[in-house]
């Protein structure tokens, strides 16, 4: 029997009347809230400022290569107080490639590397992660959407940390470049190094966003994520660096991940492969083949992980 005073539409269903938005809406209001609760961390910060130190490194090292370029006929100028031998500043800066070529903007990404493992790591452990141990997962799976827009929206998540790293960066570098050198040029000639950067960035955007995914389900806590992390992008890397150097055989190199997109970026800038440094390195054929596995890979464990755990 109804109280006495209560309206009877209050104790009946009341139907939606707001506007009904596309399911893939979901993804981008994932992705909005994803983004604000990574920069609320005061880590991401401090990874996001670690990383602007590789950035501003390469930002005025390309400014000083063309001053010292301009005082050649000099023996050595005071840097910081501090004489220093200008030849041997030309050589260290040489290594670099800080000339505005596609080797220019390869080592500036290759660099970001050792950031981005720990970003990648303390990113998965938190979009993903604490979702699975905190038991949010259920949250999102009652909702009228697909558990992919969930993955989908967490991956654009990490996919658009990436970018701020590198893509971003450099194309920061490529627009200094042309200004440091004769911009007309400069832009009009090494205008696809605006596609290389854009083809190596997005590469590792989804390869990178991808695995982050596969092992934050698989490991789920931050501490082990860092442990996976350094094993992935240095452990293997020494074990490859070893073993080709003690069998001279190109294809161990292909168990260094970083390596592998790093090989894949300079195929988008059109690199010579014999210019690449160390030697040896694998085919690029090689490389692109273990990043397409890898991708393969990680999709197969996620949907493994929908269908068969939250079925």
């Amino acid at each position: 029997m109804m109280m006495k005073g209560v309206d009877s539409q209050l104790l009946q269903f009341t139907p939606w009347e707001g506007n009904h938005t596309r399911r893939h809406a979901a993804a981008v209001a994932i992705l909005r809230i994803s983004l604000l609760l990574i920069v609320r961390q005061r880590l991401f910060w401090a990874l996001l400022a670690l990383a602007a130190l590789a950035f501003f490194f390469f930002f005025y090292a390309q400014y000083l290569l063309v001053w010292i370029s301009q005082h050649l006929a000099q023996e050595t100028i005071r840097i910081a107080g501090f004489p220093v031998s200008v030849s041997n500043l030309l050589r260290f800066l040489d290594r670099l490639a800080l000339n505005g070529s596609a080797h220019t903007y390869g080592n500036f990404i290759w660099f970001q590397g050792y950031i981005i493992v720990i970003l990648l790591a303390f990113s998965g452990s938190q979009l993903f992660g604490n979702d699975i141990v905190y038991g949010s997962m259920l949250f999102y799976y009652s909702k009228p959407i697909s558990l992919w827009h969930y993955f989908y929206g967490k991956c654009c998540t990490i996919a658009l940390l990436l970018l701020m790293t590198t893509f971003i960066p450099a194309i920061i570098l490529w627009i200094e470049a042309g200004l440091l050198f004769d911009w007309k040029t400069y832009y009009m000639q090494n205008y696809h190094l605006l596609l290389g950067i854009t083809g190596y960035s997005t590469l590792i955007a989804l390869t990178l966003s991808l695995l982050t995914a596969a092992t934050a389900l698989l490991f789920r806590r931050t501490t082990p994520l860092v442990l996976a992390w350094m094993g992935l992008f240095v452990l293997l890397r020494l074990i490859s660096n070893w073993l080709t150097l003690a069998t001279q055989d190109a294809s161990w190199r292909l168990l260094d991940l970083w390596n592998n997109l790093y090989l894949c970026g300079l195929w988008c800038f059109g690199v010579d492969h014999a210019t690449i440094r160390p030697v040896p390195q694998p085919s690029y054929d090689a490389a692109c083949l273990v990043i397409v596995g890898i991708i393969i890979l990680c999709l197969m464990y996620i949907n493994f992980y929908l269908k068969y755990l939250y079925k």
